[in-house]
């Protein structure tokens, strides 16, 4: 009885072991501008959307795959690989797009930080708006990256309070299943443009740089020499970490658009325009419960978000400019990285003070985001089905099938808010 004890508690230490980049990756999905954008959709179609949660897993547990498999057997960043097979101009413009893109979200971001704090102890906006911009800033650059992703780890919990918020509001759970499993389909503007949204946020270019530096990242943790007989063991691992991530991120995805669903759509409230305004809105008709949850979530995804935003656009930058990056490296061997880091933080802090409206400069970010994610996909799915740079661990068939996919629907999403947006 003991030794089986002890071999399940063994069993469960090694799982916990492997969770490091791709859960973290998957929790940092979840950030203020998404849990906006998730209620926003929850709040305007009710449940009729909750099948985008369940349907997009396979597709982002491919993608993601995609990029840490390129990390790993590579062991460089994704800027760097893209540049070394194709031409570099293309992708240092693919790169200042996305640090524009990342720049905006991290604005955005800090500003539902802010507005959650005043709402829960009254701080002045501006000044909770500075002190978490400048804390991030700080702990990105003073600690390194073995203390910095043990942080990160404990604060993937801060994803769960949505899901506790879920089940608070005490759904039909037959109904619920039903739109899981059956989608819903309304081929008008406003449904298509939530679908649209929803995928944007979702499937996003700065976690792809992010995962592939990060898996790099990992091999130096774990002391590894990169030679080619560790890349089939550590791949094994990946997926069960990139499986896990992805997984919980489309679980609070789920949760935050089912709570506003059953709270807010229920009851006539369809028009919420950030986070902030769900956790307000429910706050009357849930209790003070699911309101203090759902502003707590927003603190705490925001300080797990933000140094993934700035440091995917570090990692990237760097890679391209030939420079010192990692976060592993002390501030005056990698001066570059990190004042990329500080600089993005910064300015997306600045936008705050701008009187830009936030939903705007989140669609402005969406689209960016969207060009710059269509070229890379199709970019990654070469690269990693080419047998010169990936040898033997080229993709399995199941994700050159969901990462095509991806790359369909990217093409439909960016083609479609075009459309809409010259109407």
């Amino acid at each position: 009885m003991k030794k089986l004890f002890q071999d399940r508690v063994t069993r469960i230490k090694y799982f916990l072991r492997l969770l490091g980049p791709g859960v973290i990756t998957g929790a940092s999905d979840d950030d203020p501008s998404g849990i906006g954008t998730y209620s926003s959709v929850g709040a305007m179609f009710g449940y009729a959307i909750l099948w985008t949660a369940a349907w997009l897993l396979p597709i982002m547990f491919a993608v993601q795959e995609v990029s840490a498999r390129i990390g790993i057997v590579t062991n460089h960043g994704l800027a760097h690989v893209l540049q070394k097979h194709y031409r570099k101009k293309i992708v240092v413009v693919l790169v200042v797009l996305l640090i524009l893109a990342n720049v905006v979200n991290i604005g955005a971001d800090l500003g539902a930080m802010a507005a959650s704090l005043r709402m829960l102890t009254g701080a002045d906006f501006y000044f909770a708006a500075i002190l978490f911009a400048f804390l991030i800033i700080l702990a990105e650059i003073f600690f390194q990256y073995h203390t910095y992703v043990r942080v990160l780890k404990w604060l993937t919990l801060s994803v769960f309070v949505y899901i506790f918020a879920g089940f608070m509001t005490q759904p039909d759970w037959l109904e619920v299943l039903k739109n899981v499993f059956v989608p819903r389909m309304y081929f008008n503007e406003n449904y298509i443009f939530a679908l649209i949204a929803v995928f944007g946020t979702t499937v996003t270019p700065y976690l792809f740089f992010w995962q592939t530096s990060e898996e790099v990242e990992e091999n130096k943790l774990l002391k590894i020499k990169w030679n080619k007989r560790i890349v089939p063991t550590r791949v094994r691992e990946m997926r069960t970490d990139v499986g896990v991530g992805m997984l919980l991120a489309n679980v609070v995805f789920f949760f935050i658009i089912l709570t506003t669903a059953q709270v807010l759509f229920k009851n006539g409230i369809t028009n919420i325009g950030s986070a902030e305004q769900a956790a307000l809105a429910l706050q009357p008709l849930a209790g003070n419960a699911a309101y203090l949850l759902f502003a707590l979530g927003i603190i705490g995804t925001g300080i797990l978000a933000i140094p993934i935003l700035a440091g995917s656009g570090a990692y990237a930058l760097c890679e391209v400019m030939k420079w010192h990056e990692g976060l592993e490296l002390k501030f005056s061997r990698a001066k570059g990285f990190y004042l990329i880091i500080a600089l993005s933080i910064i300015v997306g802090l600045a936008i705050n003070f701008l009187g830009v409206g936030p939903i705007k400069a989140l669609y402005w970010a969406a689209y960016l985001n969207g060009i710059i994610a269509l070229p890379l996909l199709v970019a990654m799915m070469i690269v990693g089905n080419d047998k010169r740079i990936m040898g033997g661990e080229t993709h399995p068939t199941w994700v050159k099938i969901f990462g095509w996919l991806a790359v369909v629907f990217m093409t439909g999403a960016v083609i479609a808010t075009l459309l809409l947006f010259l109407r």
